[in-house]
């Protein structure tokens, strides 16, 4: 054979080789969001990039609104290998990595810059590195949003105004201190189960991102929404570890490349529907109230009891991080 021939040869027994390491597979990727919604706009264009990236060999099939069963449900099957794929809240990933509490304390950021410095960084990375053990690798964060109060009883113009008032949260013991510290009674409940507790009262209210205020249709069953800004919802990119080992090096890198590609993208959509989400709520007939920055700053100083009394729990190493992190973006 000709050099020029044992060259050929040679380029395509490693493209054949190559080819070999992308295996035909079906991504199954849960989400708790309609479709529409900015979290499965993201999980979409994921599909559309490994779709891309693997020559059609890897398929990614979306299972929005909570259909393959709630956060913690969806959570337990992605840790048992049965789902491969999950993108929710940092609640569920809370009760496996207690630490991932820090990213819901309250009013830690101001701008959604400091929150993509937050979860982009040391920290982010640290508290990601404390899940393979337990089945779970992050790839990615997506936005969800600021998360906001709605209700149907009153507007909230300051911390007193959520003394007695029911609110549904998600199942997260930091969100419950929060809104204990103001009086409320907070009930948590899986958000596939909130609409209709809200049309039939058993509710008052629920607070989160506009844009998930808008796609739920909660327009229908709830009168004001405020300003609250309380927490900022980072949403993990989450595989199943049990799925990750069986795959070969090309086809993670496929998939981690995929993940931070639609993650920067998604966060830029999110952002834009978010912004439009308020503008759909008041013309649906909601009634939107700003909270006054004064009033902002008290609710600010009643929570900070809340910071140490879980701090306290913390792993004093990721703590020390976590204050760190939070001075270099406070900065943003």
């Amino acid at each position: 054979m000709t050099r020029r021939g044992l060259a050929a040869f040679a380029f395509l027994f490693a493209a054949v080789g190559a080819s070999a390491q992308v295996q035909e597979r079906t991504i199954k990727f849960g989400h708790l969001n309609n479709v529409g919604h900015p979290t499965s706009l993201g999980v979409q264009k994921f599909a559309e990039l490994v779709a891309a990236k693997s020559g059609g060999k890897i398929k990614v099939q979306e299972f929005a609104a909570s259909q393959l069963g709630n956060e913690l449900q969806q959570q337990s099957a992605l840790q048992g290998g049965v789902q491969e794929m999950l993108v929710a809240s940092t609640t569920s990933l809370n009760g496996i990595v207690k630490e991932f509490g820090m990213l819901d304390f309250p009013f830690l950021f101001a701008n959604a810059k400091q929150a993509d410095a937050m979860v982009d960084g040391p920290l982010g990375k640290a508290l990601a590195a404390k899940l393979p053990e337990k089945g779970v690798i992050v790839l990615a964060f997506f936005d969800l949003g600021f998360r906001n109060v709605t209700n149907s009883k009153r507007p909230i113009t300051k911390g007193s105004d959520l003394e007695g008032l029911k609110l549904r949260v998600i199942p997260n013991p930091v969100f419950l201190e929060t809104f204990k510290t103001f009086n409320a009674n907070p009930l948590p409940m899986p958000f596939a189960e909130l609409y209709g507790a809200l049309e039939s009262k058993a509710v008052d209210g629920q607070e989160n991102p506009f844009a998930v205020i808008a796609s739920s249709k909660f327009f229908e069953v709830q009168k004001f929404v405020s300003g609250t800004n309380h927490v900022y919802a980072t949403n993990p990119v989450q595989i199943s570890k049990r799925f990750w080992d069986r795959l070969s090096a090309q086809e993670r890198k496929i998939l981690q490349d995929a993940a931070i590609e639609a993650q920067n993208w998604q966060r830029v959509v999110s952002r834009e529907v978010s912004s439009k989400a308020l503008g759909e709520l008041t013309a649906k007939g909601m009634v939107y109230n700003d909270i006054a920055p004064a009033e902002l700053a008290k609710m600010r100083a009643a929570v900070r009891p809340v910071y140490d009394k879980f701090a306290a729990a913390y792993d004093p190493t990721l703590v020390t991080l976590f204050r760190a992190e939070l001075e270099r973006v406070s900065k943003l």
